[in-house]
């Protein structure tokens, strides 16, 4: 009797990250000796700040288990955090840590008993934990001259269509600054959003793990105008630098506690509790500190820089992206160039992705991958192949103020710039 017979329904079908695949792919070309462009992990370039490295070496020894909702000492600074740099009335109790944000969300989603509206494009893990779970997915395209945002109008059209009793929520998932795209909300439409996800009674977990990314530093939480029906997700991977830390935050509402402390159930016959001396050194990323805010200022502009840039380029070679506001990705429309795509046998963006990777070494991720449709020719590029720590000491010769001389993405950045010259000239050819 053949073994699949004895899986979870749920997974079949479901395939490996592809975050995770394209980065065994393009390990094995390199062993074949081609140049691989690594723009399809979403991976900080940058280092996580000394104060925080230095904790982790002093916190070392830490071997106890810590209890499962997370070190109180890290509770309050992550409560602390939100409270100063959201201005959300965070409380320690109503703070969970796990093992990396994307193991609190599985573990909302299986507490959680309704559908999941997610809008599309969106990061790659939202739907697969759903479909392994079994909750039923609603997913809400969005449009590239939209900024690839979710509008208020779109919201209301769904629930009106949708939710036929005002007393049984949905779940929102909402990313911003965006993952797949690289762009945020304007707080206007997050006061819109958040109005409407009351009227209706929609619950939102805010991925906000790129929140401290935001180019200018002027990440508007929707909790702020919506605390009572708002989980913040956030956590050391993106903004810390400390993606293989794997320690993520969700900080709720005393209105929805019932959902963190039925988390807490589950978690404790699962992973039991996250790594002390991870928790222990996480408390310094959390409390900050000029040194950490100064970090924060020069990845900020380096990103900035480099994404308008590269943004710029792609646009000239008649690639449509949006210019990024936030984070470290271009969302990539080459509807323009179909028809020379067509006469070379491709039709979708997984085929584009393909044979741009064998014919150039240039690896992004296909718009399918994060829940575009299928026929569209669209991807995601993910500006990060760069030394972040060559780079971050030389943006520290300039004043803060200051700008960044002309020629220093060339300079620090160069395989970025070089790859997205070489997949325009590609996409046209």
């Amino acid at each position: 009797m053949p073994k699949h017979k004895y899986l979870n329904p749920n997974i079949k079908g479901l395939k490996e990250s592809p975050t995770l695949r394209i980065n065994q792919y393009c390990k094995e070309l390199a062993a074949q000796g081609m140049h691989i462009y690594k723009l399809g992990l979403g991976q900080s370039p940058f280092p996580v700040p000394d104060p925080v490295v230095n904790a982790l070496r002093l916190f070392a020894p830490k071997k106890e288990y810590q209890h499962v909702q997370g070190l109180l000492e890290l509770r309050e600074a992550v409560a602390e955090f939100h409270r100063k740099k959201d201005h959300v009335d965070i409380q320690s109790e109503n703070v969970m840590i796990g093992p990396g944000s994307k193991e609190l969300l599985f573990l909302l989603q299986l507490v959680f008993e309704g559908e999941v509206i997610i809008p599309s494009p969106s990061w790659v893990s939202y739907l697969p934990q759903a479909k392994i779970i079994g909750n039923k997915i609603n997913i809400i395209h969005t449009l590239q001259e939209d900024q690839w945002r979710l509008h208020p109008h779109q919201l209301e059209k769904f629930c009106k269509e949708n939710v036929s009793n005002i007393e049984e929520p949905y779940l929102l998932i909402l990313n911003y600054p965006g993952n797949p795209d690289g762009l945020t909300y304007d707080e206007q439409m997050v006061k819109d959003l958040a109005l409407m996800a009351k009227k209706y009674n929609v619950y939102i977990l805010s991925d906000e793990i790129y929140g401290q990314l935001h180019h200018e530093g002027n990440h508007v939480s929707i909790a702020r105008y919506y605390p009572e029906g708002t989980i913040i997700s956030s956590g050391l991977s993106k903004w810390c630098g400390a993606g293989g830390w794997r320690l993520g935050t969700f900080s709720f509402p005393n209105q929805l506690r019932w959902l963190m402390d039925a988390m807490c159930i589950v978690a404790s016959e699962t992973y039991t509790s996250v790594s002390a001396p991870i928790q222990y050194a996480a408390i310094q990323a959390f409390i900050g500190g000029s040194e950490i805010e100064e970090y924060l200022w020069h990845a900020r502009r380096i990103l900035k820089k480099l994404g308008l840039e590269i943004a710029g380029t792609l646009q000239n070679g008649n690639i449509k992206t949006n210019m990024p506001t936030g984070g470290f990705y271009l969302f990539l429309d080459f509807s323009e160039c179909r028809q020379k795509l067509a006469a070379r046998g491709i039709f979708n963006g997984t085929q584009l992705c393909n044979q741009l990777l064998q014919e150039t070494g240039v690896a992004i991720l296909p718009g399918e991958d994060f829940n575009r449709p299928a026929g569209e020719i669209s991807a995601r590029l993910s500006y990060v192949d760069f030394d972040g720590a060559k780079a971050m000491s030389a943006s520290r010769n300039f004043a803060l103020h200051e700008p960044l001389p002309k020629d220093f993405t060339h300079m620090w950045c160069g395989q970025v710039i070089e790859a997205v010259e070489k997949l325009v000239e590609w996409a046209n050819k």
